[in-house]
């Protein structure tokens, strides 16, 4: 059996974990997310130029000329296609797009127009304010089950775990301005999950080491415990990783921030239930006679 001393590593890692998790805070507060036309409304096109003579400061001066509020340019995949996105400024024109459609083209003659999104602002105002709630309930109802599934101090670790990992997340989202839209939402969601199924799988074991061994003390039972399911993790993790980084580099630019964002949740929720999960079962002092007691509660 392995024997690596993870708990020798609690203190310094949980200073890290705590670092970043106010540096996550402050990019959050300050700095905020960039919510993509999902959230925040607007018009998304996806153009095609067939030749790459073009340059983005060419693209963006185009459109430019149609007087479109918040306009972005940039590359999408190749030097051939790019991704416009800008505020709509007359939602009532029916003919709008097709209007655009003919201006640009009289300065790029070979555009092809590979797809037109439009969210409007209360569509995307109620796509922003259900995917808080989804997250919101998955994270209730996760934690409602650890509380009935496992003791109230492993609650609180999970609790720890799941937070940490969704704010480290979104902080590296906002550190590197990358865009928040719906398939973001689902991938926080996957986290969340992949997270609490690492967790419990660790929290299992500690559970049963427990009762097993009535005389050893937490901070070295929770050791062994992450010990014997080390191999469990690393294949897992490892696994998924590989899914992940395939579809991260040749699943196309529109998977790209999804499969990124899993990515990074993959390996925090990995981290998260070693090194902060964990550690609070220590600070909690969790022992053999809490878990006696709670099963008598519970029968």
């Amino acid at each position: 059996m392995k024997d690596i001393k993870f708990n020798n590593y609690y203190k310094k890692f949980g200073f890290f974990s705590l670092t970043m998790i106010i540096i996550s805070l402050s990019f959050l507060f300050f700095k905020g997310l960039n919510y993509g036309v999902d959230f925040k409304g607007g018009t998304l096109i996806e153009i095609r130029l067939n030749s790459s003579d073009h340059s983005i400061s060419k693209v963006r001066d185009v459109f430019s000329t149609s007087n479109l509020a918040n306009l972005t340019v940039k590359n999408f995949g190749n030097d051939k296609d790019y991704i416009v996105k800008f505020q709509k400024q007359n939602l009532s024109d029916p003919e709008f797009i097709n209007n655009l459609k003919m201006e640009v083209s009289k300065s790029f003659p070979d555009i092809n127009f590979r797809r037109v999104e439009n969210v409007g602002p209360k569509v995307s105002s109620e796509l922003l304010k259900s995917g808080i709630i989804a997250i919101s309930l998955s994270l209730a109802a996760m934690l409602l089950y650890i509380w009935i599934r496992f003791e109230w101090q492993f609650s609180l670790g999970a609790i720890a775990a799941l937070f940490h990992d969704v704010i480290i997340t979104l902080g590296i989202f906002s550190f590197l301005s990358l865009e928040i839209n719906l398939s973001i939402v689902a991938a926080v969601l996957t986290i969340v999950g992949y997270s609490m199924n690492d967790t419990v799988v660790i929290f299992d074991r500690v559970r049963d080491n427990l009762k097993k061994y009535a005389d050893l003390g937490i901070f070295y039972l929770t050791n062994q415990s992450i010990n014997e399911t080390l191999s469990r993790t690393i294949l897992t993790s490892t696994t998924t990783l590989l899914a992940l980084l395939s579809i991260f580099f040749l699943g196309g630019e529109i998977l790209r921030g999804f499969s990124f964002a899993m990515i990074m949740g993959v390996i925090i929720g990995t981290y998260s239930s070693i090194f902060i999960a964990n550690p609070i079962l220590v600070r909690l002092n969790v022992n053999h006679r809490t878990i006696v007691k709670e099963d008598e509660e519970k029968n």
